[in-house]
């Protein structure tokens, strides 16, 4: 929104929800102007309203409830009387929260979920919420250096004879509006920036650019060393697609710009990693002039 000098207005966001009669558990789509609050939005917005408390020395099950209470008055929403047992606990705007003395932090009876947000509140000795960092499970799984984060997903590769194999020749309707044949990245564009309109090369067009990679090759640095493999690979896919760079932020997907993942493999075994191809949830800030994108 423009005031009249011409400048953004900052969005109240608590204000919006407080206003929407919403609840924790109503879901708020991603590309909703007013409720749905980005991730740095989010962290500053609890950081500065819940520095500085302190928590009284009760049961652990207390605790959580006070600070959810504290959580929910911060970003505008109705405490409820009680809080019910949900994945994620604030559903609306996809998170979870974890109060930390210590900076191992465990995430129980659940896989972590990449389009999950995570609210990390530290607390000192004395009780005292001093930082509040908000995270996604993108990033979590990058700092896991236990090898717990095993993946989830698998799924067998049947080539027979074929050397190429276009699956889908089409792109999903929610798709089909943003892409457009014979795009070139723009000047500047980088593989991990956002998708754009009309900058997405349709499936059908990114398979023929791609199979000329056959018979191309690279030095194999090690059987013991599938990231740097990948890295090889990487550089030549973002070749063929036009990009003048391959940088690789160790997001999902891998070429964000191409809403593309990519995959070396040499077992027909596939390591899908923590997202399901199938997966309807809307992936965190990865959206198209409004349009949410999910895996699916």
């Amino acid at each position: 929104m423009l005031n009249q000098r011409g400048y953004q207005t900052p969005i109240d966001y608590s204000a919006a929800i407080a206003a929407s009669g919403l609840t924790i558990y109503d879901e708020i789509i991603n590309s909703h102007p007013n409720l749905w609050v980005p991730t740095q939005e989010l962290e500053s917005r609890l950081d500065s309203k819940l520095c500085g408390i302190t928590l009284p020395d009760l049961p652990l099950r207390t605790w959580s409830k006070i600070v959810k209470g504290h959580v929910c008055e911060a970003l505008g929403y109705p405490v409820p009387s009680s809080f019910k047992k949900t994945q994620p606990r604030f559903q609306g705007q996809k998170f979870d929260k974890f109060v930390q003395k210590e900076n191992n932090l465990q995430i129980w009876n659940e896989a972590l979920s990449l389009t999950r947000r995570y609210v990390i509140m530290r607390v000192d000795n004395e009780g005292q919420i001093t930082r509040v960092k908000v995270v996604s499970g993108e990033e979590l799984a990058r700092f896991d250096t236990t090898g717990t984060l095993t993946q989830k997903y698998q799924a067998l590769l049947k080539l027979e004879n074929a050397k190429e194999e276009l699956i889908t020749k089409e792109d999903t309707d929610t798709l089909i509006p943003h892409v457009r044949l014979g795009s070139s990245p723009a000047a500047g564009s980088r593989p991990i920036n956002p998708p754009t309109h009309n900058i997405l090369l349709p499936v059908e067009e990114v398979f023929d650019r791609l199979r000329s990679a056959i018979g191309r090759s690279f030095p194999d640095a090690g059987r013991d060393q599938e990231r740097n493999r990948g890295d090889e690979l990487r550089k030549i896919i973002c070749e063929l697609l036009g990009y003048a760079d391959n940088m690789d932020d160790g997001s999902f997907p891998d070429i964000r710009n191409q809403l593309l993942e990519v995959k070396l493999q040499t077992s027909p075994t596939i390591d899908l990693g923590l997202v399901c191809p199938n997966s309807e949830e809307p992936l965190d800030a990865l959206e198209i002039e409004g349009t949410q994108i999910r895996p699916c």
